[in-house]
């Protein structure tokens, strides 16, 4: 990448510069949001003089930022060098996950709507410095950002220094994909005039005072390769659910014609819903208002089906990524990447009334998800947007197969073993079995259907034996436990390997 302005000439550094100016004892704010733009040469800087320098005696400590998860090079490189401490609001990194389910690294598991306020009011530690990734910088301090928006623009604004990686494995046609706005939280709160997801409020850069800018690292790594398997069939049975009960709730007049704005999670089950829709002639072009926009969105392209797709990254394989770069000038009337405040916020979410998609680890016969925890204790990702989108939707529809670990486990479960969003919350689960509409309904017939329309047939007995035994127990009172077998299948698997 060529100089262009005297601001990069003045300001470029090496990684190991950067990163020999970073104190011991830090709170770093990153771009990356799943993991798209995050920074990669730096992070594997400041890890490789933290290990030189911790073997003459010197101890370091990490608080660590992000958007959401982030790649190798951040969350992996920083975590395997023992000194992170913390990390919010989300995370994915194997390593990571071990360190923080062995008590070794703190984790705050937290909405992504709420990261803002709690930086800028002060409840967590102040940001040292923030490392984000841009695709320029202009000589008055004007960062354009890369793939993701994240945190980026908050971590800017209030951390002390900020270090940027420029990279040049992104077209600058990349300028103009951004939507950057943030609300003040130090005054009363006015309206975030978003009524469409097609609406642009803010503006494609961030603004930096220049000499805010410590340092500028020039970079040609590109973000981790993001791998999606072909939907099995269990992914496409759930998918036909959806479609089918979406085309149901539209006969009904509870969905217009023209439908509302979609939010889909992160994975193979949404991936399926979104390449299902883009088949279906049934469906026709849609809006989407979420926080990671995947593959399958090409799908919905290629049949003329996508209108708009706000986002807070654009998460893409490699040859994904190709594919959008070929179109990127086409294609910048087909997307908008805003800060995760403004993709999750509570009031454009309500505003727009999406129909919300995401997947969970487990779910109760009364209708509480577990989205965080293996078996009540172990951490895998974190909530991330789950629960703003979950809360405040339209519609919530809650995916997952019905079965894990080759049958040793049931999704469907008695009584959850971690309580994400509880049944005043939550709304439609799907399963490759069928859908339960809870809605309207009190706890006895929620159980009822979520056990015949969603449990895999091998745990379905169970499950209703346990429910009337419930019933039995209780002596019928609203929602029947039987409180000394509620978790009995966690424990069995814990024991045995198997809730059979």
């Amino acid at each position: 990448m060529a100089v262009t302005n005297p601001l990069i000439e003045q300001k470029i550094k090496t990684a190991e510069e950067v990163a020999a100016l970073l104190p011991q004892h830090v709170t770093l704010g990153c771009s990356g949001f799943t993991p798209a733009g995050y920074p990669k040469l730096i992070p594997v800087a400041f890890a490789k003089r933290i290990e030189e320098e911790k073997k003459l005696g010197k101890e370091f400590s990490i608080n660590l930022y992000a958007g959401a998860s982030t790649g190798e090079e951040l969350d992996g490189a920083l975590a395997k060098t023992g000194a992170l401490k913390l990390r919010i609001p989300y995370q994915s990194n194997s390593h990571l996950r071990n360190l923080i389910n062995q008590g070794e690294t703190d984790f705050i598991d937290m909405h992504l709507s709420h990261v803002v306020k709690y930086i800028e009011h002060g409840i967590l530690p102040k940001i040292d410095a923030a490392i984000v990734e841009a695709i320029d910088v202009t000589t008055d301090g004007k960062i354009f950002l890369s793939t993701s928006s994240g945190m980026s623009a908050t971590y800017i604004q209030n951390a002390e220094s900020v270090y940027i990686e420029l990279t040049d494995t992104h077209p600058l046609e990349l300028k103009g994909y951004h939507d950057v706005y943030l609300p003040n939280h130090h005054e009363k709160g006015l309206p975030i005039n978003i009524l469409t997801p097609g609406d642009r409020i803010g503006l494609p850069y961030i603004q930096v005072p220049p000499d805010k800018i410590k340092g500028i690292v020039r970079s040609s790594k590109p973000d981790a390769s993001t791998v999606f398997k072909t939907p099995d069939e269990d992914c496409q049975n759930i998918a036909a659910h959806v479609l089918s009960f979406i085309q149901h709730e539209i006969k009904k007049g509870r969905i217009p014609k023209e439908y509302l704005p979609f939010q889909n999670g992160v994975g193979n089950i949404a991936n399926a819903v979104l390449s299902s829709m883009a088949k279906d002639p049934n469906f026709h072009s849609i809006q989407m208002y979420t926080e990671v926009v995947q593959d399958s969105v090409f799908d919905l392209i290629d049949a003329g089906k996508l209108e708009i797709a706000s986002t807070s990254a654009l998460t893409f394989s490699d040859a994904g990524l190709r594919r959008f770069h070929e179109k990127i000038s086409e294609w910048k009337s087909k997307f908008i990447i805003r800060p995760q405040e403004i993709s999750n916020h509570p009031e454009v979410i309500r505003r727009m009334g999406l129909i919300a998609m995401n997947t969970a680890i487990e779910v109760d016969i009364y209708g509480n998800v577990n989205s965080t925890h293996v078996m009540g204790t172990s951490m895998m990702n974190g909530i991330g947007g789950s629960g703003d989108f979950t809360r405040n939707s339209h519609l919530c529809i809650f995916m997952t197969p019905s079965l894990a670990k080759d049958g040793n486990i049931s999704a469907v479960v008695p009584m959850v073993s971690h309580t994400d969003h509880n049944e005043h919350s939550t709304m439609i689960f799907v399963t490759e079995q069928g859908l339960a509409d809870l809605r309207g309904c009190p706890p006895k017939k929620r159980a009822e259907l979520i056990i015949n329309n969603c449990a895999h047939p091998i745990y379905r007995d169970k499950l209703r034996e346990y429910y009337e035994n419930a019933l039995r127990v209780s002596k019928g009172k609203h929602t029947p436990h039987d409180l000394e077998r509620a978790l009995s299948w966690h424990v069995q698997f814990l024991k045995t390997g198997s809730m059979k």
